[in-house]
């Protein structure tokens, strides 16, 4: 009677370690063990005069709705579930691309105390050049500047932070980093963090994973001639978020990624939680020349994945609600800094030119994205995906660098 006993536990054993690395993928269905999967904002709804961060966490989860942690060490991991830096740069045609050491800067909220050890972990996973203080690659800084006076931490905005960091990193892995965190998430300490970013040396792409309401408040905080502004444009679906909607910044839309057998190897459509819509008050800029029944600022510009479903790896040693270590994450939150990295790659903003321009100006250098939709909207192309310009995922995403 005791091989049958054995047996009966073998197979137990080998259907919980199928369990686990089911859990394990990103795009994994929930298993009969009672394990699924949660898309969770790291952030809470902005207010008046704030942002929110925009990153969105896909946890697995047990039956009782816990956050189960798949892998919270900092050694190499056999495979981290979500997407690589191998993937997005077979996805946008990225291989090969080299900024020649030019700089983007990440502006977020509050204080990632692990910012640069978590950097660490997640290059030295995928082989990719060491990112440090030490080497020159990496700063972290306050709005003010001050490399010591830094705000409070917070671990919502880390595991944003940690994000923004990794997705620089996957798209431009010879990029240097400047990381500035502004003291609270008010527009008027975020802009100001804008603005010291935009005066240090080598600053190419200035990435903005936030947003709150549609204004026009700060606006030239975030136009800078001859640096990318981008901002994400938002997680909720059909409707208008700034800094997004500003004249001066790139509106970063939301994608589905997934691999296909043609001859790009990738699929997109537009993600449904993807921000877009017609400012009320800013200005339409010039450039937008194919945007129609809209008379002001139009989002999205342009997109790169960010459906959390289809997300991609991050790896944040600060635990908040429960989760820390190797994780899946998406959101608008993720394409902002993978588009002001492709800036970087192109390196081709004139001086007193502005970033958002170029797309417009090449739009056969961009993947164009035509199936999928964020909501109802009164003007359809607004919130459904179609050839050309839409709303969701603007004129589309990036086909190597020769539209930045």
């Amino acid at each position: 009677m005791r091989r049958p006993a054995l047996a009966a536990l073998s197979a137990a054993a080998a259907l919980f370690l199928s369990t686990v690395a089911m859990a394990a993928s990103a795009s994994a269905a929930p298993s009969q063990q009672g394990l699924a999967h949660r898309n969770d904002h790291v952030c809470a709804t902005a207010t008046p005069g704030n942002a929110a961060c925009l990153a969105i966490r896909h946890d697995t989860v047990d039956a009782a709705g816990n956050t189960v942690t798949v892998d919270a060490t900092a050694t190499r991991h056999a495979n981290p579930a979500g997407f690589g830096p191998a993937d997005i740069q077979s996805a946008y045609k990225l291989a090969g691309a080299a900024s020649g050491g030019k700089t983007v800067a990440i502006v977020d909220a509050y204080n990632d105390p692990s910012a640069e050890s978590d950097l660490a972990v997640y290059r030295n996973q995928y082989g990719l050049p060491a990112c440090t203080t030490g080497n020159g690659c990496f700063r972290k800084v306050s709005q003010t500047g001050s490399a010591t006076a830094l705000p409070a931490n917070d671990g919502g905005w880390a595991q944003e932070i940690s994000l923004d960091l990794d997705m620089v990193s996957a798209t431009c892995p010879d990029c240097n980093i400047l990381l500035v965190e502004a003291t609270t998430p008010s527009f008027a300490n975020l802009a100001a963090a804008v603005n010291y970013a935009a005066t240090q040396p080598g600053v190419v792409a200035i990435s903005n994973s936030y947003g709150g309401s549609d204004s026009s408040g700060y606006a030239s905080a975030y136009n800078h001639l001859g640096i990318a502004v981008t901002a994400s444009t938002g997680d909720s679906g059909y409707g208008a978020q700034s800094p997004a909607t500003l004249p001066g910044v790139v509106a970063v839309g939301g994608t589905s990624l997934k691999t296909a057998a043609n001859g790009r190897g990738w699929t997109e459509s537009a993600w449904s939680g993807a921000g877009s819509g017609c400012s009320r008050y800013n200005a339409k800029p010039g450039y937008q020349t194919t945007v129609t029944k809209c008379t002001r600022k139009a989002d999205a510009d342009v997109s790169a994945v960010a459906d959390p479903n289809t997300g991609v790896a991050v790896y944040d040693s600060t635990a908040y609600q429960g989760a820390s270590g190797w994780m899946v994450f998406g959101g608008t939150s993720a394409s902002s800094p993978i588009i002001a990295s492709v800036y970087a790659l192109a390196h081709d903003v004139a001086s007193g030119a502005q970033a958002g321009a170029k797309p417009w100006a090449h739009t056969g250098a961009l993947f164009d994205v035509t199936t999928g939709s964020n909501g109802n909207c009164s003007t359809r192309i607004w919130c459904h995906a179609a050839a050309g310009w839409d709303g969701p995922t603007g004129l589309g995403t990036p086909n190597g660098i020769g539209a930045f």
